[in-house]
């Protein structure tokens, strides 16, 4: 293939949602050139799920002569990446294992991928963004909850039965509170932004003077993880306080994860990852101290490149 005709390949991503379906169209350097986001239709028929993702494809294909090589999908778990089958993912309920890949490859006769959100993003840092260039990629999306993603040699790492990965769901203490999943002590009760914005409002409710009350506009119940941030940003001890305990907690889970992978880079997003981001040099500081691996110091840490847009991108990457 020669450049010319490399550089018109694209890719459509999609990241589908439990409330929306966003798409976007990916050239082979990994820009987004186009993007759109419509509602998903969760609850309704699964036929009524698929028509939202086909509506979302259709709206960024490309005119003129780019050629479509490929689409890859970020779905809610569980699923199974070999075959395209969406199992029972909590958020869509409108899909009950069913055949997504193959719905979709049916109407557009392309190579269609599907996995899920984290691993896709990783994929893309690693061949695209914060990740290039790296033989092996630990990856971390902070948000609502925790999602990881390990790449070799840009390969994701699916495990024996597609199932690997789940490094949100790794406990740091046995006699902490329960996560979603059931397990006590996961690194997603206790680092996420929806677990930063809990134990700010216990917090505040409890007494403890903060200019984040007055940013909730005076009511505790509507602190959140990104008013903790701009607090933090603004110099309030009690969110630096939080804020503080978090990255400590992030660098015991983070050794952990060096001394299990030993990776050559880890890469964070997510949305509240940028409420983390002040604390990267703490992190570097402290993660060597937490490990038994005496090159610790050595594993860069940096932020992802497609932030909010993973979904998009790591689709592409499925089948770049």
């Amino acid at each position: 293939m020669t450049q010319t005709s490399d550089q018109k390949r694209v890719f459509v991503g999609v990241d589908v949602g439990g409330t929306k379906v966003a798409a976007g169209l990916v050239n082979a350097d990994g820009e987004i050139v186009s993007q759109t986001r419509i509602p998903m239709v969760s609850t309704a028929s699964a036929e009524e799920g698929l028509g939202a993702v086909l509506d979302a494809i259709a709206r960024v294909l490309p005119s003129g002569d780019a050629h479509v090589s490929g689409i890859g999908m970020c779905a809610p778990g569980p699923l199974n990446p070999t075959t395209g089958v969406i199992l029972n993912p909590p958020n869509v309920p409108c899909w009950r294992n069913f055949p997504l890949a193959e719905a979709v490859q049916k109407v557009y006769r392309v190579p269609v991928r599907v996995d899920n959100d984290a691993n896709a993003a990783a994929l893309a840092e690693a061949r695209w963004g914060a990740g290039r260039g790296y033989p092996s990629v630990f990856y971390a999306t902070i948000g609502t909850g925790i999602g990881t993603g390990i790449i070799f040699d840009e390969r994701i790492f699916h495990g024996r039965t597609g199932a690997a990965g789940e490094g949100g769901h790794v406990s740091i203490d046995y006699r902490g509170p329960l996560c979603g999943c059931g397990k006590p002590g996961c690194i997603e009760v206790f680092a996420s932004g929806t677990a930063i914005g809990k134990r700010a409002r216990q917090r505040v409710a409890a007494g403890s003077k903060s200019s984040m009350l007055e940013l909730a506009g005076g009511n505790p119940d509507a602190v959140t993880g990104e008013i903790v941030g701009k607090a933090f940003a603004a110099g309030d001890p009690l969110a630096t306080e939080i804020l503080t305990e978090t990255a400590e907690m992030v660098a015991l889970w983070l050794g952990n994860m060096v001394d299990l992978l030993d990776p050559h880079v880890i890469v964070i997003g997510g949305g509240a990852a940028a409420v983390i981001q002040p604390f990267f040099d703490f992190l570097r500081q402290r993660i060597p101290q937490l490990t038994v691996n005496p090159r610790a110091n050595e594993v860069p840490i940096v932020s992802s490149r497609y932030g909010a847009d993973s979904g998009i991108a790591g689709g592409a990457a499925l089948c770049a």
